[in-house]
């Protein structure tokens, strides 16, 4: 008895190290994430049930490091709706969670002071916490992509064979990236470059759809979708352009702006949910929130 007993805890212990492991070394498939906030936003917009959404929240964060999606922003949500509401969502440590997520944009993090001085940070440790993060900045990355925008934005892309050569040489100097630094995502380079150089990814990405490396793009760019480097919308926006534009084929994900050939709804919700984003009338929803959040 005793011995079986022995090798059943054993057995636990090795289960625990396993799980312990991955998870520590960052093996989080975020396309499932991604699904999970969806399911759990579509319950705060139309099915309207508070307490359900900050219960499920809890449980998603406690299983995936969270994002903070632009336009869903799950975890501010999370946070703002479990103060309403008396809920506990972690306090200070969850707060300082959330710091660098806010942190890119700008003087977002403005708009949550009151939030932080509720729960005993003051404004100053913000700042300090926002000026921490800056420095963790990979700056090689930053050096690179400074480089990169410029020379993606010159002449403001008026002169057609100056395009070609630039995109030519961003898209060389990308790949070589992707190969020996990873993905330049938004908490590896913020959205802002050396002397104040805008750095907007997606805008970046769907100049990458006409690139001779775009087969190497297309399926590279999907890894760091599941790694949750990569936004969702980015890749699909970089990839409907590229059926839109290059092959004359219809969209795969309904993201393209300017795109007016969706034929099949059904498809197109099911290509968006293979990589994490929310059923057309779903974004729809989020959309339409969005811009009377802004209105306010």
């Amino acid at each position: 008895m005793r011995k079986k007993a022995f090798y059943y805890l054993f057995y636990l212990t090795l289960v625990s190290l396993f799980t312990f492991s991955s998870c520590k070394s960052g093996e989080y498939n975020y396309i499932t994430y991604y699904n999970k906030v969806n399911k759990i936003d579509s319950i705060y917009r139309f099915q309207k049930d508070t307490l359900s959404v900050i219960k499920q929240y809890n449980k998603l964060f406690r299983q995936y490091p969270p994002k903070n999606q632009e336009r869903i922003e799950e975890y501010t949500t999370y946070i703002k709706l479990s103060d309403k509401f008396n809920k506990n969502f972690g306090g200070k440590k969850s707060l300082y969670k959330l710091i660098p997520l806010i942190a890119p944009f700008n003087k977002e993090y403005k708009k949550y002071y009151w939030l932080y001085q509720k729960y005993g940070i003051d404004s100053i440790e913000v700042k300090q916490e926002i000026a921490q993060w800056k420095k963790g900045l990979n700056k090689k990355m930053v050096d690179s992509f400074t480089i990169l925008f410029i020379r993606d934005q010159e002449k403001d892309r008026s002169d057609s064979d100056l395009v070609k050569i630039n995109d030519k040489k961003n898209a060389e100097l990308f790949k070589w990236i992707l190969e020996n630094e990873g993905y330049p995502s938004v908490q590896k380079i913020g959205l802002w470059g050396n002397k104040g150089v805008f750095m907007p990814m997606s805008a970046f990405l769907s100049h990458m759809s006409f690139s001779d490396s775009y087969p190497y793009f297309e399926k590279k760019l999907l890894e760091y979708v599941k790694t949750g480097d990569c936004p969702p919308h980015d890749y699909a926006n970089m990839v409907d352009r590229h059926y839109l534009q290059v092959l004359k084929k219809d969209i795969l994900y309904g993201v393209y702006i300017g795109h007016n050939n969706i034929q099949d709804s059904i498809k197109i919700n099911s290509n968006r949910k293979s990589i994490g984003l929310p059923s057309l009338k779903h974004t729809r929803a989020i959309t339409i929130d969005f811009f009377k959040q802004l209105k306010k």
